[in-house]
């Protein structure tokens, strides 16, 4: 409902703050502050504490979207200088919607028919950009850097660049 709140009085555009990850790994002092506001009504340190779980939460949002804007940059670079007949920015683009991408994705964006869709991925698989899984009968491809940096809990994120 925090988040919520910051968004309906303006000071968020949109609902990007994971503030329950803080608050989960607080749990024991979040509790206690909470229950000196029931038994006490001291409300002065469970605001303070809400207020320090978004400056850290919007400081960790903050390093996560720079460094997924940074593996955004490095990807482009990587696929223009390795693949310059099939780079494009919406290929780019569309390899950040979501960890992994399957064939009818790169078709849906007008990226190219399904056989070249096909071609265009198992390119970037070869050049190391994606890895091929096998889930059932479906393929997708995994833009691993892009996914272990969804996973990543650390405040400093890896920076991505050649290697």
């Amino acid at each position: 409902l925090n988040i919520l709140y910051l968004v309906q009085c303006g000071l968020l555009r949109t609902p990007v703050l994971y503030l329950s990850r803080y608050i989960l790994q607080h749990r024991l002092e979040y509790y206690r502050f909470l229950r000196e506001v029931t038994e006490n009504q001291r409300w002065e340190p469970w605001m303070l504490f809400v207020l320090f779980a978004v400056e850290e939460t919007a400081r960790w949002t903050s390093a996560r979207i720079n460094a997924i804007y940074e593996l955004h940059q490095y990807t482009g670079r990587h696929i223009r200088e390795r693949l310059p007949g099939i780079y494009s920015r919406e290929l780019v683009d569309v390899l950040f919607i979501q960890p992994y991408v399957r064939i009818e994705v790169l078709v849906e964006a007008g990226i190219g028919q399904r056989q070249t869709a096909a071609s265009y991925l198992k390119r970037l698989v070869d050049s190391g950009v994606l890895q091929e899984l096998k889930v059932g009968r479906e393929k997708l491809f995994l833009h691993t850097k892009f996914f272990d940096l969804l996973r990543q809990e650390s405040e400093e994120f890896l920076p991505y660049g050649e290697g």
